[in-house]
């Protein structure tokens, strides 16, 4: 019995429904098994090569939507032919089978420069540390929002130009120079900057995952860099979303541009009599103890004078940003209660000179009394 005999004995059986409902149902039916058929494959898969074969299970998770739209279509597309319907009702499923391939071949793409991305970074997993690991990512991450964001547009103008309306508005827009496409390019200029931006970004590195950024009078840690937008980690957990044009466009301070070391400023204040030298040594002998050195820089220097104090300045060195602030925040307080219990004499203090009340001041300095002839101008 030929697949045609078949259908004609089940429209006689079912005369009395409606064709477009045998249709609809044909169609939903052929989708329904399609997903079943999907589910059962993949079921079957994970349960003989997942435990041998680890990729393969992280595969079929990555590639579950895309496979299932494929399904659905081929079966739509073996069903369709066969579905007793009229042409209201086949011209639209005809044209949303027509978008849904031009959106499985966009999700397919998309997912293929996914899981090349991770792929790829596999390699790179230490981005705190590692500054080869940190350029990689960056970049991979910049192209691939790049790409998805380029592929996704694609895909989004070739479905609508599959109906006739849309694509004469279309090519009669493109074709023309009038205030609609002045309007048109005014409204994609910040989609369209922040790309080209983002493509110089991964080209050229100003910034890169897990950079140390000073931006807007905050500090913080480049966390993810977008198609459109940086989200930067502030130091008390808040998140500062800046468009990737700033970037270009702007100033701004990155600490790990080239190494994530950094030195650290301690600022303190002493008295005149302090021994400079002690705490110098003092301060050499702390910051070799402490872990969060890195070995390379530690100095004293007075940089300043005023009628009080004299100011030190210490510099310490660290391995990366938040070690540096914990680093001089650990010295600070170590140097304070050094001066504090060794050094008391070095503590800031202040100086005057007293004169008893009605008591004998003969043996503090005095002003010199001015010539007679000087107060005889005066008084005259």
């Amino acid at each position: 019995m030929t697949w045609q005999a078949l259908m004609a004995d089940i429209d006689g059986m079912f005369g009395w429904i409606p064709s477009w409902f045998v249709g609809l149902s044909l169609v939903a039916g052929a989708i329904l098994l399609a997903l079943a058929i999907y589910r059962l494959a993949a079921w079957l898969l994970n349960r003989a090569f997942g435990t041998r074969l680890p990729l393969l299970s992280v595969f079929i998770d990555r590639t579950a939507g895309p496979a299932q739209l494929a399904l659905c279509l081929a079966a739509v597309a073996l069903v369709l032919p066969l579905a007793p319907l009229s042409d209201a009702f086949r011209t639209p499923l005809t044209s949303l089978f027509v978008v849904a391939f031009i959106a499985l071949i966009g999700w397919i793409s998309i997912r293929i420069v996914d899981m090349s991305a991770a792929r790829y970074l596999q390699n790179f997993r230490d981005v705190t540390e590692n500054f080869v690991a940190r350029k990689h990512v960056t970049q991979v991450r910049v192209f691939k929002r790049v790409t998805d964001t380029i592929i996704v547009i694609i895909t989004v103008s070739t479905a609508l130009m599959t109906f006739d309306s849309v694509r004469q508005y279309g090519v009669s827009l493109f074709a023309s120079a009038g205030a609609a496409g002045i309007i048109v390019g005014l409204a994609a200029r910040p989609l369209l900057s922040n790309l080209i931006a983002g493509l110089q970004i991964a080209i050229t590195q100003p910034i890169r995952i897990e950079d140390a950024v000073i931006i807007e009078n905050e500090w913080g840690w480049i966390e993810d860099i977008a198609s459109t937008y940086v989200v930067i980690r502030l130091w008390d957990w808040r998140r500062m979303v800046v468009p990737l044009s700033y970037f270009i466009e702007k100033p701004f301070q990155n600490w790990t541009r080239d190494t994530a070391s950094l030195i650290g400023v301690i600022a303190l204040h002493v008295d005149y009599r302090a021994d400079v030298a002690r705490i110098r040594r003092w301060l050499e002998g702390a910051v070799k103890e402490s872990k969060l050195w890195d070995g390379e820089v530690v100095n004293l220097q007075v940089i300043d004078a005023d009628a009080r104090t004299i100011e030190l300045r210490a510099l310490v060195s660290a391995r990366n940003a938040p070690q540096s602030w914990d680093l001089r925040c650990e010295i600070r307080e170590k140097l304070v209660a050094f001066i504090r219990d060794e050094m008391p004499d070095a503590l800031p203090r202040e100086r005057a000179i007293l004169i008893p009340s009605g008591g004998d001041d003969a043996d503090f300095p005095r002003r010199p009394a001015p010539p007679e002839e000087m107060r005889a101008r005066v008084h005259n």
